[in-house]
């Protein structure tokens, strides 16, 4: 990629004078031919952070002819300014003016698409609901429409601990320095201090909402999907956290749609884990091509919706590895789609409702021990393990063994009817895949906070005993049960430490009969042709060269203290969330980085105000003569009627401690 040039800073100025920082990939003919320009705007740190990264994709659209930039979102990285939240309307507005400014330059050709993983999901979203002109077509991946329903914070109206977890780990990356060889070696750490007085932590700002209020509002297109305009084509998978989004965009947006759902946890599918990977770069280009360019590639003409249908596999903690087929659906809600229902019966799934005596369940605490996390970053150990560790704290309904395999791709669903002993509570609803010996797998899940059974703004208290009817959709899934498995439904009042725990503990009872499972069921259609052959992805180019200059650790671990019964669960990675293993020096720009993380979540099975809460952090920056270090605490615990957070930051400069804070957090509980 001789002929491309490589721009380390440009500057790109908004109209309040606030500079942000953007690495740029140019093909030299573009100096003379302008040519349509590709975005990425995320905060990850394009100059260290996702520096090796961004160089396994925007080099190869600037080879396949386009401009393409990487911009630090303001307050991150080496852009000016202090961060609020995530997607703040500032947030937005500047991406709807990096746009601007990007087809005003002699490079650009005045067409620009937009495309990002995760936060640069969310953003591509957002912008092209602002309608800048010079945004033609966008390209998502793993993002959502909706906030409420779909993100990190809240499932099914229940308080998610990501809420907590992924706000500390914004908590370091809003406190990490910018690089004095970009802003200037007498200015960096003025900026510096700037954003570590100016950082709020997120957990605890987030927390003060815990309805479906204005905060969640802003930023979720689902609130009027015909600001969406330009066509869009979302990447993700059935292993990463929204599974749900390509179904409702594909129902909603009226503007061109392509979908592709693969098996994959929360990495772009040219990395994809489980496998098979697929050629992200090359299938984007093609996109890029047709809207950006004008050439007929024939993406369009192929069916718009393409989902990886998994076969039934063996539970464990640590897939590499799917198998499985590609299936395409010409329209969503699809055709070949039936819904097939099943009663709850005296705990068995039944093609007809039949009355029984009253099933109750009061969950132990720790309930969810083999739950893994609901988003996987193919990290080991992360998915979900075998259910029937879990098993006996939950209702089990088991269907029959089957005689045909069962293609399930869309979002199942549980209509309960159900009554609980406390004014606060919340059903966890597993979808499982049990095996001829037994072992159970994961198919999906959902949740219902009883408290918002008729309004997700004002919650209702429950009377206790009084039957309760609610709908629990689980999110979505394309999977294959296999002949002689079993369709099995868990049914608990518990799920740690995915979900932090009611303030008492909870009995759910249910009456056989007087509820049902419903599962999308999929029919291939006659005469059906097999898909396009995914490309495979090339190796990946070593372009920024890195040296390990420590090794790492990592633990994933459950511990149970015998003495008192209390449950540990322990995430160690010396390696950060986004980088690898250990210390490493991105040796073009000579910086070594080196992040620790300790994550920890304790409960004892019998008390849910027990449940704490704690991350600790370290991420530091070296060079030459530059030395920046960043260390955080943060924890969570909760009694009967407040959640109590507590926050610490310290900086260092070199062996200078420049920056001490701590706080602490009483906020009410509202439903949670």
């Amino acid at each position: 990629m001789s002929d491309i040039e490589v721009l380390e800073t440009v500057w790109i100025p908004m109209p309040d004078g606030t500079k942000l920082a953007a690495r740029l990939w140019l093909p030299s003919s573009a100096r003379t031919s302008p040519l349509p320009c590709i975005l990425e705007y995320i905060p990850y740190r394009r100059r260290d952070r996702t520096r090796m990264r961004d160089e396994s994709i925007h080099p190869y659209f600037a080879a396949a002819g386009y401009a393409s930039i990487r911009v630090d979102i303001r307050g991150y990285g080496d852009s000016e300014g202090v961060v609020e939240d995530e997607y703040s309307h500032q947030e937005i507005q500047d991406g709807h003016d990096i746009i601007q400014w990007i087809a005003a330059q002699e490079w650009c050709d005045g067409n620009v698409g937009m495309f990002g993983k995760s936060w640069g999901a969310y953003n591509a979203f957002q912008v092209a609901a602002t309608r800048p002109p010079a945004l033609k077509a966008i390209a998502p991946v793993m993002g959502t429409d909706d906030r409420w329903r779909e993100d990190i914070h809240f499932y099914g109206g229940c308080l998610a601990n990501d809420n907590f977890w992924w706000g500390s780990i914004m908590q370091l990356y809003n406190a990490m320095p910018p690089d004095p060889e970009i802003v200037g070696s007498d200015r960096w750490i003025d900026m510096w201090r700037e954003r570590l007085t100016g950082a709020k932590f997120w957990p605890a700002m987030w927390l003060e909402h815990q309805t479906h209020d204005e905060m969640w509002r802003r930023g979720s297109i689902c609130e009027n999907y015909a600001d969406v305009e330009v066509p869009v084509y979302f990447f993700g998978g059935w292993m990463d956290l929204y599974r749900d989004t390509p179904f409702r965009i594909a129902e909603h947006l009226k503007g061109p749609v392509k979908i592709l759902m693969g098996p994959w946890a929360h990495l772009y599918p040219h990395e994809g884990i489980p496998g098979p990977k697929a050629d992200f770069v090359g299938e984007v280009i093609r996109f890029w091509d047709h809207w950006l360019k004008g050439k007929d590639t024939g993406l369009m003409d192929e069916p718009p919706l393409r989902f990886f249908m998994q076969d039934s596999a063996a539970p464990s903690g640590t897939h590499l590895q799917r198998t499985g087929c590609w299936v395409e659906e010409s329209s969503w809600p699809s055709p070949n789609i039936f819904e097939q229902t099943f009663w709850l019966n005296d705990r068995t799934l039944g093609e007809t409702a039949q009355a029984g005596a009253a099933l109750s369940i009061c969950s132990p605490q720790t309930f969810g021990a083999a739950a893994g996390d609901m988003c996987s970053f193919a990290i080991p150990g992360d998915m979900a393990l075998d259910c029937r560790i879990d098993a006996g704290g939950g209702l089990q309904f088991k269907g029959a063994p089957l005689n045909e395999p069962l293609d399930l791709l869309g979002q199942p669903r549980v209509d309960l009817t159900v009554s609980a002993d406390q004014p606060q509570g919340f059903v966890a609803a597993l979808l499982v895949d049990e095996a001829p010996d037994g072992a159970q797998t994961l198919i999906a899940r959902g949740f219902c906070n009883l408290n918002h059974r008729e309004s997700d703004t004002q919650p209702t208290p429950i009377t206790p005993g009084e039957d309760m009817t609610v709908s629990i959709p689980l999110y979505g899934t394309g999977y294959r049960v296999s002949v002689g498995h079993r369709v099995t439904l868990q049914i608990a009042s518990a799920y740690w430490p995915v979900l932090w725990p009611s303030p008492q503990p909870v009995t759910l009872t249910i009456r056989p009969g007087a509820s049902r499972l419903t599962l999308p069921v999929r029919t291939q259609p006659e005469g059906n042709a097999e898909p396009r052959p995914l490309p495979v992805p090339a190796p990946p180019a070593d372009a920024s060269r890195k040296t390990r200059v420590r090794e790492g650790s990592m633990e994933r671990s459950v511990h149970t203290d015998l003495t008192n019964g209390e449950m540990t669960h322990r995430f160690f990675l010396d390696g950060g969330v986004f980088g690898p293993v250990g210390d490493f020096r991105l040796d073009d720009i000579g910086t070594v980085l080196s992040d620790v993380s300790d994550r920890r979540y304790t409960i004892h099975p019998s008390d849910p105000l027990s449940a704490v809460a704690t991350m600790e952090q370290t991420a530091g920056f070296d060079r030459d003569d530059w030395s920046a270090k960043i260390w955080t605490y943060s924890e969570q615990r909760a009694t009967a009627t407040e959640f109590h957070l507590t926050s610490r930051l310290k900086a260092w400069s070199g062996e200078e401690l420049i920056f001490e804070e701590e706080e602490t957090h009483i906020i009410p509980r509202n439903g949670m």
